[in-house]
């Protein structure tokens, strides 16, 4: 009996962090907390923004210029609303502060609302529109600047004292424009790099999540493909056996007695192997009450074609070479490859004579063989096949999940699949393994090469 669950593909356990965790463990607790807080934040923004115009404030209070003081300070509650409405903050924080400016042109961090007005806008729009949105704010800034320096409004400017230099007054406010253009597209630009972060977390978590829909996909399809291993082969073998049973019942009961312990048995090995697959899905499967690991064949292989002999498939059984290698997951996927081969034998031929397994080792290359000398279920021309198939016909035929549930186990180790007509008369089903570790994850294309015959697919 072999555990439906190959270690390769079981599933992550609870253990694992998801991406948004990560994520937030390395935020940090303060960045976790304002990030949960968003109004905190806001309150923090405009706290450090009083701070940094307060001198400005406090030098214009004392020279009796109170619009100054007002201008700035009408400038902290709009900052509370910069999150929800960061182009018409910057707006109007651009206008106060132009004003400002004006009226007070030396004084410190005058644009200091700017520097938060711009980094929200850069956050939530894209990096044109944040580069616009600079322009517009910062270009009239300048162009006050040029005024106050050269043009009609240069007698704003203070006359520092009979031996300044030259052209001082132009190479200060040059110098202030400068400056404040700069500190505008340093807040600008970290905004953009803030936004450009953000998104590279929402691409990966994006990612993270089509991935684990993937892994989610690829687990059920694996479930699907070992609950089709067990119940399309134990109910094949039962049915032939319960069969047989009631033949031989009357003319010999101990030989009917053993078809019927042998059914017994198949039946029990059907329910323990879907108990192993259907136990991974349940919560305490990481606790160990489920085990994830193929159980290593040993016997089961001879388990297996004992009971398709006992079934009453003329079976001869070959084994070429060394033994096949201690990897339990190889070891259940040739187990599978058999048990799928043999059951479809059972299931559609007929007029059996021979039915020939071998194993042939070579190295590193496992080769499987099936071959039987039966005729299929329906053959060409036949009753029941083209377009005047009678439905009872058509049920016989298999989905072919079988055929592609060999091919997808023979892909993990780099192996092919053939499964057609031998001759005039027959099924073959040839596989290809590479037991070599490094090329056992290799996936190559067209693995499965499957013929038009007599032999439904099966499954």
């Amino acid at each position: 009996m072999i555990d439906a669950v190959p270690v390769r593909d079981a599933p992550a356990g609870p253990a694992d962090a998801s991406l948004a965790e990560l994520t937030a463990r390395r935020r940090g607790r303060l960045r976790r907390y304002l990030l949960a807080n968003p109004r905190v934040m806001d309150v923090l923004v405009v706290l450090c923004y009083l701070v940094l115009v307060t001198p400005t404030a406090a030098e214009s209070v004392i020279h009796g210029d109170w619009p100054v003081a007002v201008l700035l300070a009408a400038a902290a509650p709009v900052l509370l609303f910069r999150r929800a409405y960061p182009v018409r903050v910057a707006a109007v924080v651009g206008a106060l502060e132009l004003a400002v400016t004006f009226l007070h042109p030396w004084g410190s961090n005058v644009s200091a609302g700017l520097w938060f007005s711009l980094y929200a806008v850069a956050v939530v729009r894209t990096r044109r529109f944040a580069l616009a949105a600079l322009a517009l704010t910062t270009a009239p800034l300048l162009l006050l600047y040029f005024l106050l320096a050269v043009g009609p409004l240069d007698g704003r400017l203070p006359d520092m004292a009979v031996r300044t230099p030259e052209n001082f007054q132009l190479l200060t406010g040059i110098a202030a424009g400068i400056g404040i253009a700069l500190s505008n597209v340093i807040a600008t630009g970290i905004g953009i790099s803030v936004r450009q972060r953000r998104e590279h977390e929402h691409e990966i978590a994006a990612w993270a999540a089509r991935a684990q829909q993937l892994g989610s996909v690829t687990e059920r399809n694996r479930i699907a493909r070992e609950m089709h291993d067990v119940v399309a082969h134990s109910l094949t073998v039962m049915i032939s056996l319960s069969d047989g049973a009631a033949v031989v019942v009357k003319k010999d009961p101990e030989r009917a007695a053993g078809v019927l312990a042998e059914l017994s048995r198949t039946g029990r090995t059907a329910l323990a192997d879907m108990r192993r697959v259907l136990g991974v899905l349940r919560e305490d499967a990481a606790t160990g009450h489920a085990p994830r690991e193929p159980l290593v064949a040993g016997g089961s292989l001879a388990k297996l074609l004992e009971g398709f002999r006992t079934a009453g498939l003329p079976l001869h059984y070959t084994h070429t070479g060394p033994s096949l290698p201690d990897d339990a997951a190889f070891q259940l996927t040739v187990y599978r490859i058999v048990q799928e081969s043999l059951t479809n034998v059972l299931r559609y031929g007929r007029a059996l004579s021979r039915v020939e397994v071998s194993i042939v080792r070579n190295g590193s290359r496992v080769t499987i063989e099936v071959l039987d000398d039966g005729r299929g279920t329906v053959d060409p021309g036949a009753p029941g096949t083209g377009a005047q198939a009678k439905p009872d016909a058509l049920d016989s035929f298999g989905t072919g999940h079988g055929i592609a549930g060999m091919r997808e186990r023979a892909r993990i180790y780099a192996g092919t699949v053939y499964a057609g007509r031998a001759g005039d008369r027959g099924w073959r089903v040839h596989a290809e393994l590479n037991c070599n570790g490094e090329n056992a994850t290799e996936s190559r294309g067209n693995n499965v090469r499957q013929h038009a015959g007599t032999r439904p697919a099966g499954g």
